[in-house]
């Protein structure tokens, strides 16, 4: 079957939308303005592929053209004014993708959390599961990221001097070892993190905009 080929002259959409990362082809009309606004969490990357646009990023303007590439880091505000006489269309992407995905702003004061329905980003969430289990879930998730950093942190703790004397000391085969160790115990919290993340994305926008 191979895999997904994606075209950003037909392919106007959310193309992968995981915690990780949200990415999409976007196009814009000429004159059109897309609303300065933050992120939490997400930074945010811009390719130009076709047409031109201003881009505001943290007080900083740029004419940004095909080929080029600006970005948006997290809490940064960043707008976009369409420039070229032909539709701006543009890659970008989001990481993470956690809601609230978007943070607006009026005269200088953060508005209240905003959760966009899953929909707006060509995902359609299973309406058939019920809240209260997802809630469950949820929670659930959030004990399996608690007792997972817990235990990454006592391993941390038991290891972090090996590792000082090794470096310390040019003890290159126990460094390598030693990190390796304690990654190993690491990755589990990252991986119960996206979990919860994902889990958190399919609950929130169902307890109201």
């Amino acid at each position: 079957m191979g895999f997904p080929v994606y075209d950003y002259r037909k392919d106007i959409k959310n193309l992968l939308v995981t915690p990780q990362i949200r990415s999409r082809y976007m196009k814009m009309e000429p004159g059109a303005v897309a609303a300065p606004h933050t992120h939490d969490l997400g930074h945010e990357v811009f390719l130009v592929l076709q047409g031109s646009a201003i881009f505001e990023i943290d007080g900083e303007t740029e004419e940004v053209g095909p080929g080029q590439m600006c970005v948006a880091l997290a809490d940064q505000s960043h707008g976009i004014t369409v420039t070229s006489d032909v539709p701006m269309i543009m890659y970008l992407s989001v990481t993470p993708h956690i809601q609230p995905t978007h943070t607006i702003w009026a005269d200088g004061k953060r508005l209240p959390h905003r959760f966009t329905p899953n929909s707006n980003y060509d995902v359609e969430s299973d309406a058939s599961a019920a809240v209260g289990e997802i809630i469950k879930r949820h929670v659930e998730a959030a004990q399996g990221v608690a007792d997972a950093a817990l235990a990454a942190a006592e391993k941390q703790e038991s290891l972090h001097q090996k590792l000082e004397t090794a470096i310390a000391d040019g003890d290159e085969e126990t460094a390598k070892s030693t990190r390796n160790e304690m990654w190993d115990a690491l990755f589990p919290t990252y991986v119960k993190a996206y979990e919860l993340a994902d889990i958190w994305n399919d609950l929130a926008p169902r307890a109201g905009t």
